[in-house]
Order: structure tokens, then C-alpha cells, then sequence
């Protein structure tokens, strides 16, 4: 039985040649995230905005559909319902309301009203503040920042200095372009969001260590061989690798996309985008980035301080 190959043997696509198409195609993305992050701005969600969050068991398993009807048409602004735990336990989030505790309480109580036929139990009833949200939005900036720095950290470690800017500044460039991508189509963006990109972080990293270990590895093998040759070989080699991987995961992904339903529709999209923005920046970005990073072989870094004594 022959093998599944998604990528033939002996490929050769001269894609360090065509580095300058990719850094323009990664400029215009860049430059359009940031466009739509400073006009149009993120569409946070209740977990930095503050709101209401209701737990309540339902009559039989819960129609979400017609609860978010119900909910969404009381006009109380963006509405989140999503089951968990068992079938009959649903979660509600209601933006924060303008004014008070008064008026959190007064949409508590219209909520309560409009689902009471639906419910048997209203189980926890909580607001959150835009204080808490506030802290909440700096914790999720903090762990992307710490993520990316640890991730610098590890490759500057295992490689030289000059990899682990080029895999970071690959890195943001996914980042970046994810956080336009969720301002572009208005999706939500709330705690499974930075999840997503924490994931993604973790996703491109993985592939791009890959290529790297391939590319010094041929930089020990291939002493004289020009550097621009040297990367295209060691890419074209992880190339099946990289094609597989990203194929199989955004074949669970869009599963995930079509069957998972409402709640988790950003987080899937934005995983999906991550995957392919990440695949590409890996091969396209990251190790490109190393001639203009000018790393060398260590032979021709002993016979720079060789010439300089």
C-alpha cells in the first residue's frame, strides 16, 4: 500500500527567493491589523467589559437557541449562553449595564422574568465589575507577553541569539495579524480568545523550531554551501512535515468550527487563521529572517575573530 504523500519527494520550491514577495504580503497584513485595531478596536467581551453572569438548571435539556432569542431580545446589548456540565446546566452573560448596582440588579431581575417558564433553578447570580474586567484585560496582556518572552528565552537558548529574534519576530507577526483578523470580522474577543492565541503562539513556535533544527543542522552538514541554498534545502526537507501537520489539525479544527456551535466560533476561527498564518510565517518569515539577521556557521565565526586578532 502506498503512502499518503501531501508533498511529493525531492520538492524544491525556491521559497527563499521569493522572500521579498512574502515580506511585502506580511507588511500589508501587518499594516492592515494595526489599521483595524486603531480605528475599528477589538470587540472585547463580558470578561473585560463587565456584566452579569447567571447559572441556572433548566426543564429538560436546554433549548440555547431559544434562550438566546429570549435574552437577545430584551434589549440588554451582547448576550453569551453556552451549556456546561450536564445538558439541562446553562450558563448566561449579559453585557454590564449603564448605571449602578441598581440597574444590574433591575436587568438581573428582567432576565429572571423573561426565562422563568424555561428554568427550575436559578443557581448563582454574579456581576462583574468593570474593575475586575479591567484586571482581567491586563492579566491577559501579561500572559501573552510573558508567553512571547519565554518563548524568546527557550530559542536563544537552544540556538543563537539570531534565531530566536527571527522565530519572535515570526511570532508577533501571527499575533498581530490574529488580533486584526478578530477586529476585521467583529468576533468576540474575550478569555477563550487568548487562549487561542496562546495556542497559536505555542503552534507557530513548534514549526518553526522544526525548520530550525533542520536549518542548523544542515549548517553543520553543508560547510560551504551558500546560506541562501542552505535554507531553501532545509525547508523544502521539513516541508512534508510542516504540510501534514498543519492539514490534520485544521481538519480537527473545522470540525470543530461547524459542529461546536456558537460559543466557541471565534475561538475556532481564530485557531484555524493561527494554523495557516503560522504555517506560512514559519517558512516564509522566520527563516528568511536569518539573512538579514546574518547568522553564521561557527567556522565563520572563528575565522571573523581569527582576521580581527
Amino acid at each position: 500500500m502506498k503512502r499518503l504523500r501531501l508533498v511529493p519527494d525531492n520538492t524544491n520550491i525556491a521559497f527563499i527567493s521569493k522572500r521579498y514577495i512574502a515580506l511585502a504580503l506580511s507588511a500589508c497584513l501587518l499594516l492592515g491589523s494595526f489599521g483595524l485595531l486603531g480605528g475599528k478596536g477589538l470587540n472585547l467581551g463580558i470578561d473585560f467589559l463587565g456584566g452579569i453572569l447567571m447559572e441556572v438548571k433548566t426543564k429538560g435539556p436546554a433549548d440555547v437557541g431559544a434562550l438566546r432569542s429570549k435574552i437577545g431580545s430584551l434589549g440588554l446589548g451582547e448576550v453569551s449562553i453556552q451549556e456546561f456540565g450536564a445538558p439541562d446546566d446553562v450558563l448566561i452573560r449579559v453585557q454590564r449595564q449603564e448605571g449602578g448596582d441598581k440597574q444590574q440588579q433591575k436587568a438581573v431581575k428582567i432576565i429572571s422574568d423573561a426565562i422563568v417558564d424555561d428554568v427550575i433553578e436559578f443557581r448563582r447570580t454574579e456581576t462583574v465589575g468593570p474593575t475586575v474586567g479591567s484586571e482581567l484585560k491586563q492579566s491577559a496582556i501579561l500572559a501573552i507577553l510573558m508567553s512571547i518572552g519565554a518563548i524568546l528565552l527557550y530559542v536563544w537558548f537552544r540556538f543563537e541569539w539570531q534565531f530566536g529574534l527571527g522565530a519572535i519576530i515570526a511570532l508577533t507577526h501571527d499575533v498581530i495579524t490574529t488580533l486584526g483578523l478578530f477586529a476585521l470580522l467583529n468576533l468576540e474577543f474575550n478569555l477563550a480568545s487568548v487562549a487561542a492565541l496562546l495556542t497559536i503562539a505555542g503552534y507557530s513556535i513548534n514549526d518553526t523550531v522544526v525548520i530550525y533544527d533542520r536549518v542548523r543542522e544542515n549548517m553543520r552538514k553543508y560547510k560551504k554551501m551558500p546560506l541562501t541554498e542552505l535554507f531553501n534545502k532545509s525547508v523544502n526537507e521539513t516541508l512534508a512535515r510542516t504540510v501534514m501537520t498543519s492539514v490534520t489539525t485544521l481538519l480537527a479544527l473545522t470540525a470543530l468550527l461547524v459542529f461546536g456551535g456558537e460559543v466557541i466560533r471565534g475561538f475556532s476561527i481564530a485557531l484555524i487563521w493561527g494554523v495557516l498564518i503560522g504555517t506560512y510565517s514559519s517558512v516564509a518569515l522566520a527563516v528568511p529572517m536569518l539573512l538579514y539577521l546574518k547568522v553564521q556557521r561557527a567556522d565563520d565565526t572563528e575565522n571573523s575573530a581569527q582576521a580581527a586578532s
